[in-house]
């Protein structure tokens, strides 16, 4: 993956990795950018219906739970999560989801994140995800 204006060169390598997993590509899955602490990741609704026939709560959580995943991961400190949550407001209206993940706190050993996630331009969730730091650093100086 090559670096574009909206992806710094230090995280390329953690997106390639994102974006190139079996589930990230199964769901159509991709990092459009980092930029001021937010990790900003789409995600296609096309087969994601319910019986209703709208955009199922698990393709929302699926979306906001991996831009926690990536965000939570940018630094080179292996996370796992131990605890999430999310909150429905509206159906989904576009094509497309969009999580815009980002940190809200951090300690030595967990952290938190926020992620929200819009669909034509709407905010239709709110996802908390907190991380906790199995890993040393993988950052080699």
């Amino acid at each position: 993956m090559e670096e574009t204006p909206s992806i710094p060169e230090a995280y390329v390598e953690a997106v390639e990795r994102s974006d190139t997993c079996e589930f990230a590509r199964r769901l159509g899955m991709k990092v459009t950018a980092i930029e001021d602490g937010r990790v900003h990741v789409t995600m296609p609704t096309a087969g994601m219906k319910n019986g209703h026939g709208t955009v199922h709560g698990g393709a929302i959580f699926a979306v906001a739970d991996h831009a926690f995943g990536i965000a939570a991961n940018l630094e080179g400190v292996d996370e796992i999560a131990i605890s999430a949550n999310i909150r429905y407001f509206t159906v989904p209206a576009g094509e497309t989801l969009e999580a815009v993940a980002y940190m809200v706190s951090e300690t030595e050993r967990t952290s938190v994140y926020a992620v929200d996630v819009y669909s034509g331009g709407r905010l239709v969730a709110s996802f908390e995800g907190v991380g906790y730091k199995i890993g040393a650093s993988l950052k080699q100086g």
